[in-house]
């Protein structure tokens, strides 16, 4: 029903219209969804059930998030503090970064390089135009996929943390080694072999987690294989990593 609803609006509404009362048409089909069974944490909406996407993912549809922005949400509002902290975050959905903003961290700068998400800055993660040490905590959520150098680009992720930073990463993983081939190009082969056209490998966790080490992070693995009271519709299996420069 929800994706319905937003294939009609993209296709009736013109783009500018649409980005500017985003708000107003969440609102609307949002209604629909109200009652007390479920509460997102980035918009504190109440809800009777999340919009279940084709892909299976519970989206909120009063702000658009989805279970991977809740739970990194819920481990940064339980467990870290922005205050004086510089953040950095790339390609951060819009009710995320307001979320965020919320926090008053002494500097935080969202940036999507290829314009798909509102940003602060245009930044190539593989050559990231920052002094060395600038950032406390960065965040990585599903980019590192679409990259092809990822060596630069964790590597540039580690020069720009300060020393005893956080790096929050996350992207899709599977089971084995990585798995990654340059003669997948068209964005037909990309979405069969790697999930999504635009995408340009799948990880495995451990293998991540290798390339991130050789580096020098260190690397929290954080499995998260149930949830009791799953009121705020978070994954049932998902894995964060949390890189630290020592």
């Amino acid at each position: 029903m929800y994706e319905k609803l937003k294939k009609l609006a993209i296709l009736l509404v013109p783009k500018k219209l649409l980005e500017r009362y985003e708000g107003f048409f969440r609102k609307l089909i949002s209604y629909k969804y109200r009652g007390q069974k479920y509460c997102c944490n980035i918009c504190d909406f109440n809800l009777k059930d999340f919009a279940v996407l084709s892909n299976g993912n519970k989206l909120c549809p009063n702000c658009g998030s989805l279970p991977r922005t809740r739970r990194l949400f819920s481990i940064i509002d339980s467990e870290y503090s922005f205050k004086n902290k510089t953040v950095l975050h790339f390609s951060p959905s819009k009710a995320m970064a307001c979320k965020l903003r919320e926090l008053k961290a002494k500097e935080y700068v969202t940036t999507d390089f290829e314009g798909e998400f509102l940003a602060d800055e245009k930044i190539d993660i593989t050559q990231i135009n920052k002094k060395d040490n600038s950032f406390d905590l960065i965040i990585c959520y599903h980019v590192l996929e679409h990259i092809k150098d990822d060596d630069s680009a964790i590597s540039e992720l580690y020069r720009v943390l300060r020393e005893g930073g956080k790096c929050f990463i996350q992207t899709p993983f599977k089971s084995g080694e990585i798995f990654e081939n340059d003669l997948i190009q068209t964005p037909e082969d990309r979405l069969l072999h790697f999930g999504q056209n635009d995408h340009v490998r799948i990880y495995s966790v451990e293998g991540l987690i290798d390339r991130l080490s050789k580096v020098g992070f260190k690397v929290d693995r954080r499995e998260f294989n149930s949830v009791a009271d799953n009121h705020k519709g978070l994954k049932q299996n998902e894995t964060v990593l949390i890189a630290q420069k020592e």
